[in-house]
């Protein structure tokens, strides 16, 4: 009879049995790669002047700071807030434009869509253009293409949304199922038909999805291009910092921080609601 409270025992390895390895052993060439990405990693430590004994030295400054800041200054509310208005309209003005005008470059940027590969080669290359600019570099030439305000925040987030979602854009329609697209083939649908009938009603999920972040990302953006005259609240916390207002800097940034979550919270809604 067997006794229900004994342990069950675990099976006999056979003889000559042996674990797999945990990690494959390297080769020649893995291992002198390994070693020289550790190499690599060692020198930036020392380019990057990592100071342990600095941060804790300048933490004293730090508190110097935030004490000035304390209490935040609330009498120049009404033109922050017209400001951080400012900055969130450039950020869904940008997103906007940047969604729409990403649409046609990310079919362009599909092997399986696009016209001809020279146009795929061209969408790709554009798109890694457009991403590997930084926004505010992309900022400082619509200031001096357009002048000092939020018209020049405005497209410099149109472009590098443009960048982000005409990459993530064209990956979905990639992954969509060829089937539906290769029935309305066969049923003499032309390629305007394909993809407004099967890619993207497929990848319409994503689309949504990367839209959003993309939003969220804007807002972000937005507040650092102020700091070179493209509009929004940037300037006035640049301002506040060179006058040493601190209080109404840190009033400035306790906005600047409602606005990001807010826009976050908003974001993380819609993707529960619609997807």
């Amino acid at each position: 009879m067997i006794n229900p409270h004994s342990a069950p025992r675990s099976p006999t390895p056979a003889p000559g049995w042996a674990a797999p390895p945990r990690f494959q052993r390297p080769g020649v060439l893995s291992f002198l790669a390994y070693l020289v990405a550790l190499a690599f990693l060692v020198l930036a430590l020392e380019g990057s002047q990592i100071s342990v004994t600095g941060f804790f030295e300048g933490l004293p400054h730090m508190a110097d700071l935030l004490a000035r800041m304390v209490p935040p200054d609330v009498s120049r509310l009404a033109p922050i807030g017209r400001a951080l208005l400012e900055t969130f309209q450039m950020a869904l003005v940008g997103t906007v434009l940047g969604v729409l005008f990403s649409l046609p470059l990310a079919v362009w940027a599909t092997r399986r869509l696009t016209p001809h590969p020279v146009v795929y080669y061209a969408a790709r290359g554009l798109i890694s253009w457009f991403r590997t600019v930084p926004d505010l570099i992309w900022a400082l030439f619509f200031v001096v293409t357009v002048g000092l305000g939020p018209f020049a925040g405005t497209l410099a987030l149109m472009v590098d949304t443009m960048g982000f979602c005409g990459k993530f854009f064209a990956e979905a329609m990639e992954e969509t199922e060829s089937g539906p697209q290769e029935a309305l083939t066969a049923l003499g649908a032309g390629r305007s038909g394909i993809i407004c009938s099967a890619v993207m009603p497929a990848a319409l999920p994503s689309f949504i999805n990367t839209s959003l972040f993309s939003l969220e990302k804007a807002t972000r953006s937005s507040v650092v291009l102020g700091l070179v005259g493209a509009g929004g609240i940037g300037i006035e916390l640049k301002v506040a910092m060179d006058l040493f207002e601190y209080p109404t800097a840190a009033t400035i940034i306790l906005c600047i921080f409602a606005l990001v979550l807010a826009v976050e919270r908003l974001s993380s809604s819609l993707r529960q609601r619609i997807l």
